[in-house]
C-alpha cells in the first residue's frame, strides 16, 4: 500500500513543506491589519493556511501524476516538473518579498511571473493528465485572487 501512495506522499510533503517554511519566515510579519489598510473582500487570516495546505496538497498530488507518468514523454515530464519546481520557488519568496519586506510592488510583480508559471504548469502537466493539469486550476485562481490583494494593497497604503 505504501508503494501506491508513496509519490503522492512525497510529493504533497514537499509542497507542504515549502509553504510551511515560507510561513515560519514570515510568522512575525503576516499581520498586515494591524497597520495597513486592507482592501475590499480580505478573507479572515484564518482561511490562508487552510486555504494554502488544500492547494499545496493538491499540487503535490498533480506534480506526483507527472512523475509517475514521466517515461512516456521523459523530456517533457522534465520541463513540466522544473517548471512547477519553479513555480514552488516563486511562491516561497512571494511571502518574503510581501510580507518581511512589506515591498508590495515587487511583490505583485513577483506574483505575476508565478502566475505565469503556473499558467505553464497547467499546459504542461495537460499532456500527461488532465487531472493532474485540472488539480492546478484552484492554485492558479488563489493566486489571481492573491494579486487582487496584493495589488489592492499597494494601492491603498501608497
Amino acid at each position: 500500500m505504501w508503494k501506491k501512495y508513496k509519490p503522492y506522499i512525497i510529493s504533497s510533503a514537499i509542497a507542504l513543506a515549502v509553504g510551511g517554511l515560507s510561513a515560519l519566515l514570515t510568522k512575525g510579519n503576516m499581520d498586515l491589519a494591524k497597520d495597513t489598510v486592507m482592501p475590499p473582500l480580505s478573507p479572515p487570516a484564518f482561511l490562508f493556511p487552510i486555504v494554502w495546505s488544500i492547494l499545496y496538497i493538491l499540487m503535490g498530488i498533480a506534480s506526483a501524476i507527472v512523475y509517475l507518468r514521466r517515461t512516456a514523454l521523459p523530456n517533457e515530464a522534465r520541463c513540466a516538473l522544473t517548471v512547477y519546481a519553479a513555480s514552488l520557488i516563486f511562491n516561497f519568496f512571494w511571502s518574503i518579498i510581501f510580507f518581511n519586506l512589506r515591498a508590495f510592488l515587487a511583490s505583485f510583480i513577483w506574483l505575476i511571473i508565478l502566475w505565469v508559471l503556473i499558467i505553464l504548469c497547467i499546459k504542461k502537466f495537460y499532456p500527461f493528465s488532465k487531472t493532474a493539469s485540472c488539480l492546478m486550476v484552484p492554485y492558479l485562481l488563489w493566486v489571481s485572487f492573491a494579486g487582487y490583494l496584493n495589488l489592492m494593497i499597494y494601492i491603498l497604503n501608497r
